[in-house]
């Protein structure tokens, strides 16, 4: 056995490398700098595996493992996969699919110039914001919207623009982290808004928020607990209590619904979703909402709400730095069209996976059994929303299930669950009590084929009879 110096000494130089004719061959297609930083960081990587009593490579597994990573440098990493988790609104998936009309607007307007800001009739210079405020108005009832980069930022804006200096009261059960670090205390300071807490945890009546409000007060903010539940001994204020107390005393209403739902979820077993319509009607002065959740569209944060409140967020230097861009205004707006057309359950791809039906769901993970063979079945299963919506909800599914059991049946699992992330596209699925679980709710239907030949080509490299 060589020692580790010896191996380090075995090490080819930098120079060996690149001179090498099978280097050579793909070196048109990169920068030598390139070439040059990558062997140098791959042999580095060597020096220290060596040092740790690591076995050294021959001189052609080096050169090969250099061909490959010059390769993967010249892919995105960024790849499009199937999502069989059966989490709808998957964060780490990039949330809503978008409908088909969606992705053909955004892809319409991104290869050239558009009217984004700019009255084509008269040739004067307008706003990117006209394009979408009529469709927030007849959609949501409120007097005028404005679209910028996420929900956080739209609520960012707001607060630096309607309340720097002053106080928002919240209840103490809604001073919370959404995700990803967006805690709504630490947004607070970021605007320049004092956060003034009343209530407890569980427990927050209007004579809560009365007794805290001063001539300082700006407004009153309510948000929705779309990622977790309090149950048991509980009370809230209703956004009805907090718009007269608002109107009493001549404050702004500010309300954070999160998902940005504009159906009535109660209609598919779930628990009912705060809608922006009702937020709007129920006398909030701004409503705040996602646009790549429950709205199934891309990634965006809207509010909308009383017009001068609105026209004062637009005049805001903040909302330039977080303005929405062409590609994605054109996408939101093909989404909120689907909503005006009544088409939205039809279109809409989050709208039609919690509108799936058992059977088609059966029929399907069925199809995906036969392909698989062996250990595989199909049994009853749990789909959940996700993406801060209706949290602990879920909806009724069938799952594809493979379950080898005896010995090794964990590592089996797991082992074809990495088979599957291999395969091309990646197929995404879940583990739980040594079963592979994918969920067809979560799968778009034309994603049906790909699902199947990826089991039907791992079905030869399983055991699993």
């Amino acid at each position: 056995m060589n020692s580790p110096e010896s191996s380090l000494r075995s090490l080819p130089s930098v120079d060996k490398v690149i001179s090498d004719e099978r280097i050579k061959q793909i070196e048109a297609g990169y920068s030598h700098p390139l070439l040059i930083e990558l062997v140098r960081g791959y042999l580095e990587e060597l020096r220290q595996q060596l040092k740790s009593g690591a076995a050294a490579p021959t001189f052609d597994a080096i050169i090969e493992t250099v061909i490959a990573r010059a390769a993967a440098r010249q892919r995105p990493s960024l790849q499009r996969v199937i999502n069989a988790t059966g989490v709808i609104l998957h964060t780490n998936l990039g949330r809503a699919p978008l409908s088909r009309e969606t992705i053909e607007a955004m892809e319409e307007t991104s290869p050239g110039y558009v009217n984004l800001e700019m009255d084509v009739r008269s040739g004067a210079r307008g706003s990117r914001q006209t394009h979408i405020k009529t469709l927030l108005r007849d959609l949501t009832g409120a007097e005028d919207g404005i679209a910028v980069n996420n929900n956080a930022a739209a609520i960012l804006l707001a607060l630096s623009a309607l309340a720097k200096g002053k106080e928002v009261i919240v209840s103490r059960g809604q001073a919370v982290e959404i995700g990803g670090g967006f805690r709504i205390p630490e947004v607070m300071r970021q605007s320049g808004a004092k956060l003034v807490e009343v209530g407890t945890t569980n427990i927050t009546y209007i004579a809560d928020y009365e007794a805290a409000i001063t001539p300082r007060t700006a407004a009153l903010l309510r948000v929705h607990s779309s990622n977790f539940r309090i149950v048991g001994f509980t009370q809230s204020v209703t956004l009805e209590e907090l718009a007269a107390l608002g109107k009493k005393h001549s404050l702004m209403v500010l309300d954070d619904l999160g998902s940005g739902c504009l159906l009535d979820t109660s209609r598919f077993g779930l628990d009912k979703e705060p809608m922006v319509q009702e937020s709007i009607a129920a006398g909030a002065s701004l409503s705040f909402f996602s646009g790549d959740k429950l709205l199934g569209g891309p990634q965006a944060g809207i509010a909308v709400g009383s017009r001068p409140l609105v026209e004062r967020m637009a005049k805001h230097p903040l909302a330039r730095a977080i303005r929405i861009d062409k590609t994605r205004l054109a996408g939101l707006i093909a989404t909120f069209i689907h909503y005006q057309k009544g088409e939205a359950l039809e279109k809409l791809p989050v709208w039609q996976m919690i509108a799936a039906e058992l059977a088609s769901l059966r029929g399907r993970a069925e199809a995906w059994a036969e392909a698989a063979g062996g250990a595989a079945s199909v049994e009853k299963g749990e789909s959940e929303i996700g993406g801060g919506s209706l949290p602990g909800d879920t909806l009724p599914t069938w799952l594809f299930a493979w379950k080898p059991g005896g010995p090794g049946a964990s590592q089996r699992v797991r082992a074809l669950s990495a088979t599957l992330r291999a395969w091309e596209p990646p197929v995404l699925g879940r583990i739980g009590k040594d079963t592979l679980f994918l969920d067809p709710r979560t799968v778009l239907q034309e994603e049906d084929a790909v699902v199947v030949e990826a089991l039907t080509g791992t079905s030869q490299d399983r055991n699993d009879e």
